[in-house]
């Protein structure tokens, strides 16, 4: 058995359901696939910021990308649209087996924290209200940063508030540019897929360590290597 990891959990799909906002593209664009497509343009222009070393809040990113999505689809988008965005996005449920398997894991002793690319507010969190929050012992953005995973920065900003080095993390995620970018680092990587990805087999890139269909089958797996 090799060396305990600390879990570091990604947060939106990985713990909490993105298709929950499935409802408010197909009101918008009468198309449920634009949620897909906004939500793989927001991850393309959340690095493209971190590779050109622009700042940005990845809260507003997401209103921006909305609005491009919008004059591309030829659709108005409002000042209302992105406020039931915001609150969607604020508001999005937990994985229906998000909480046992936190349990198992945190009964089998793993330290868990979370690192999300969206930033930090004034009131409860989609983590919060989705009941999940309690399970972790710290919730990071990757805000002071100043970068958007996968940056090496974000993922070094865990590493210097619990004094570890990446090599002590392994990255639990639903994607798997996410997982890249720590084991880049010489960190572990967990894959869920939830049924809406897979890993990348390209020579060279990193492959999960471990990679299950759902949260419940992946922390059965976390707990069998690392327990």
């Amino acid at each position: 058995m090799s060396q305990r990891p600390i879990l570091v959990f990604d947060v939106n799909e990985t713990l909490l359901d993105l298709d929950s906002l499935a409802p408010f593209f197909t009101r918008i664009f009468d198309d449920p696939a634009a949620m897909r497509e906004w939500f793989a343009q927001l991850v393309l222009y959340s690095q493209t910021l971190s590779l050109t070393g622009i700042e940005s809040d990845f809260a507003q990113l997401a209103a921006g990308v909305l609005r491009m999505q919008g004059r591309i689809r030829g659709r108005d988008i409002t000042d209302a649209d992105v406020a039931d965005l915001s609150a969607a996005m604020g508001s999005m449920p937990a994985h229906p087996d998000a909480a046992e398997a936190l349990q198992q894991l945190q009964k089998a002793g793993f330290r868990m924290v979370t690192l999300t690319n969206s930033p930090k507010g004034d009131g409860p969190s989609a983590l919060d209200r989705s009941g999940l929050a309690t399970f972790f012992e710290a919730s990071f953005s990757v805000q002071p940063s100043g970068r958007f995973k996968p940056a090496p920065q974000t993922y070094r900003l865990v590493c210097d508030a619990l004094q570890v080095e990446p090599h002590d993390l392994c990255l639990v995620a639903c994607h798997v540019w996410d997982t890249i970018g720590l084991q880049a680092m010489g960190g572990k990587g967990a894959l869920v897929t939830h049924g809406v990805n897979a890993p990348l087999h390209v020579p060279g890139v990193p492959i999960p360590d471990l990679v299950a269909p759902d949260l419940a089958h992946l922390a059965q797996d976390i707990v069998r290597t690392w327990g």
